[in-house]
């Protein structure tokens, strides 16, 4: 047994030792192209993400883009409110190569249950075929959509929350970076950024310790994920808007950051927190023991994750409500 599961949480490795088991039958030893590696992680994730909460509605809608059109899916709590609500909008991780909605169905219920609130989630096209900044476009798009038509869908567009795991978190600081330039950045409340990737540098530390072949993601998967997203040499072409940690990030909406001390990502979760802090952000984080980058997949049988997802939807509930007092405990 490697050293890297011993250090885990027990919970999330159950989930860890199951999800890369199954990955490994599938790839059988193969060089894959990203299609098939989309095909087998959405296959080995996917007993995780039955179950859970139970939604009143699911909707699909397609909008277009200059990059080719786009999904995009609205849950709906059981809760049947009847004045238009504030909503979640998530943005999935994956690299920007992997996942999409169905890989991430659990937990966008999970939220809308939590919340009590509808959830908007952007399945935006996927790199390496749609590189940066195709999926930033698209997430702009939904939100001036929602802005536009979200009466129509039960949803105040102008009262919302975006939020993010890995590449999505990235997604998610990157789109209010945008907003603030048109604007607009008055209409998200608040972030949520669970474990996001804010540039690709990655200390030797954090690959000899936490990105290595037995975890969950290595640093040579991180860098084959950048290079997707942005094209060969990734740190030296990176921008503000594709590696936040970059940007100048002044005048963001408050921002909850959670992630893993058993994350390759670790290091760069903990400077952003406090790049954010320094730009005047109001900033809670919380980092969890054991925990490695996606944890809060495992929410069907860790504690944690399900702490993850509670705290989220606290912070949620809390900026998007007209009668907020203190900001809930970290």
């Amino acid at each position: 047994m490697s050293r890297s599961l011993d250090a885990l949480d027990p919970q999330i490795r159950q989930f860890i030792e199951a999800v890369c088991t199954e990955g490994a039958r599938l790839r059988a030893g193969r060089t894959l192209g990203w299609p098939e590696q989309r095909a087998i992680a959405s296959l080995a994730r996917a007993p995780w993400r039955e179950g859970g909460p139970v939604m009143r509605e699911a909707m699909d809608v397609r909008l277009g883009s200059p990059h080719g059109s786009f999904g995009v899916r609205v849950l709906y709590p059981q809760t049947a409110p009847t004045a238009p609500q504030p909503a979640l909008v998530y943005l999935h991780g994956g690299g920007w190569c992997l996942f999409g909605l169905d890989t991430h169905d659990r937990l966008l219920r999970e939220y809308a249950a939590a919340t009590g609130l509808p959830v908007v989630a952007i399945d935006y096209s996927l790199a390496p075929e749609h590189p940066y900044p195709a999926a930033l476009d698209q997430a702009v798009i939904a939100l001036e959509w929602l802005r536009t038509h979200g009466a129509d869908l039960g949803i105040d567009g102008t009262r919302v929350v975006l939020a993010g795991d890995s590449a999505g978190a990235n997604l998610a600081v990157a789109t209010a970076l945008r907003l603030r330039l048109a604007g607009q950045l008055q209409h998200v409340r608040a972030l949520v950024l669970n474990y996001g990737a804010w540039t690709p540098v990655l200390s030797a530390v954090a690959r000899a310790t936490l990105g290595t072949a037995d975890d969950m993601l290595s640093g040579e998967e991180m860098d084959a994920f950048w290079q997707a997203y942005l094209g060969p040499g990734a740190e030296q072409v990176a921008t503000p808007l594709s590696a936040p940690l970059q940007a100048a990030l002044h005048a963001l909406p408050p921002a909850l950051l959670l992630w893993g001390d058993r994350d390759v990502l670790a290091e760069q979760n903990q400077a952003m927190a406090e790049r954010l802090a320094e730009a005047g952000v109001r900033v809670q984080t919380r980092i969890y023991a054991g925990a490695p980058h996606s944890f809060i997949e495992a929410m069907a049988v860790s504690t944690q994750a399900q702490d993850a997802i509670a705290r989220g939807a606290e912070w949620m509930r809390h900026h998007l409500s007209d009668t907020r007092q203190e900001e809930p405990a970290a």
